[in-house]
């Protein structure tokens, strides 16, 4: 069973991570990269914030892709 702490800090980190990753979604947009690097660098930020979930989810199974 997982206690109240538990998922009281899973859902601060989930927050943190989620706000740093729209922050950099938003950076890229103000900054006003050319078309094909503000794409890259889009799926890029995408992919960070992909790999971290499945990983944080995994993480309650026991068995995380990555083992900071």
């Amino acid at each position: 069973m997982v206690s109240g702490s538990v998922l009281l800090n899973a859902l601060i980190t989930l927050v943190v991570v989620g706000l740093i990753c729209w922050l950099v979604w938003w950076f890229i947009s103000y900054v006003g990269l050319p078309e094909p690097f503000a794409k890259v660098a889009r799926v890029l930020v995408a992919l960070v914030a992909l790999i971290f979930l499945i990983n944080f989810l995994l993480g309650f199974t026991g068995h995380p892709l990555i083992k900071w």
